[in-house]
């Protein structure tokens, strides 16, 4: 499609490549930020700038935070002997969703995919195991419920195994394919509730 604007072309076309929205849901969104939002739109753009600039990973969860380290590692009011292990930072904003889940966190940054070429010296896998020996009761392995989840979540098991912490995995309530952050609170809740040892 041909704009009359450069500059409203290169608007809809950037908003075209995020997740879930097409050239056509684009061009409504860069239409009301022009003629409808005014300074919204402005602090839409700052946001998005301090997004860039501001947001990175704590060192201690490699969780997403603008403060290091974030603020449920900070949290004195978290269980720290309870660790609950997820994929992506996507996946702590879905346990966190629920409000059943007062432990910390640890964010792998992906899964192991030998057929992707990520093995363990891709994820976050070392610096589990060095929190562990710090009062750690219990490993909660919340991975997606696919063959990449089951294959990251048997692999920490074992590693596991010489530590002396529970390991547990989250129920079965999130059906296989799913991911975390497109089921309900509900069903995340429960599958945290009924969770099992491996």
């Amino acid at each position: 499609m041909k704009y009359s604007s450069k500059t409203l072309e290169r608007v809809v076309q950037s908003l075209s490549k995020l997740p879930g929205i097409g050239e056509k849901s684009a061009q409504r969104i860069a239409l009301y930020l022009l003629e409808e939002a005014g300074e919204e739109s402005r602090e839409l753009a700052e946001a998005i700038m301090d997004l860039t600039d501001k947001v990175g990973h704590c060192s201690i969860c490699f969780n997403l935070t603008d403060e290091d380290p974030c603020i449920f590692c900070r949290d004195p009011n978290r269980k720290r002997s309870i660790i609950c292990v997820v994929e992506e930072p996507r996946d702590v904003l879905a346990i966190e969703k629920t409000q059943s889940y007062n432990g910390l966190y640890h964010v792998l940054g992906g899964l192991l995919s030998p057929l992707e070429g990520v093995g363990r010296e891709d994820l976050h896998i070392d610096e589990l195991v060095q929190r562990i020996d710090k009062g750690v009761e219990e490993v909660i392995l919340a991975m997606n419920p696919t063959v990449e989840g089951e294959m990251t979540a048997a692999h920490l098991a074992k590693i596991l195994e010489s530590k002396n912490v529970l390991v547990t995995r989250i129920a079965r309530g999130i059906p296989f394919g799913g991911s975390l952050e497109f089921n309900d609170s509900v069903t995340i809740a429960k599958a945290i509730e009924g969770r099992m040892k491996i």
